[in-house]
């Protein structure tokens, strides 16, 4: 138990997270795999960053889905008076820029080697309080390791 590897634990499916996707888009996708975050890849396969529903959280609430592009009735009521119809049927209201992934993401991510040991790996998720860390095999992602994979290999000592 002593001499495992971080490849020994890690999980070798890493979900991935895009820097382009929507909030709500990525907290269907956490929700639907049942994770609480992913590493952030760019559309040519580079690693930005790490992103996690405490990122949702800390850094913005999820975005309406129902924002309306035009002005409500009683709004347009209260302008007939003033514009002709021309005027009011361009006239729309700029709702908040859409939030994304990269928005919110933390650009800082921790990598250890496929051959890191356990205690390295321990270590370096205490000392930067983080839940996830990537492993990396010949300079690419090959795994992550999250906190409940580092308490099964504790259950089961």
């Amino acid at each position: 138990m002593l001499n495992l590897k971080a490849k020994d634990i890690m999980t070798k499916e890493v979900l991935r997270a895009r820097a382009d996707w929507s909030l709500a888009r990525l907290s269907e996708f956490l929700f639907e795999n049942s994770i609480s975050g992913a590493p952030v890849f760019s559309e040519d396969d580079r690693l930005l960053g790490v992103v996690s529903s405490t990122d949702i959280i800390s850094k913005g609430a999820l975005p309406e889905n129902d924002l309306q592009s035009n002005p409500h009735e009683y709004y347009l009521h209260n302008l007939e008076r003033r514009y002709s119809q021309a005027e009011l049927s361009s006239l729309s209201i700029a709702g908040e820029p859409l939030v994304t992934v990269g928005d919110i993401m933390t650009p800082v991510v921790f990598l250890v080697n496929e051959d890191a040991s356990l205690k390295e790996v321990a270590d370096t998720m205490i000392k930067n309080r983080i839940h996830r860390i990537f492993v990396i095999n010949d300079d690419k992602v090959a795994g992550v390791i999250s906190t409940a994979d580092m308490l099964q290999v504790i259950r089961d000592m």
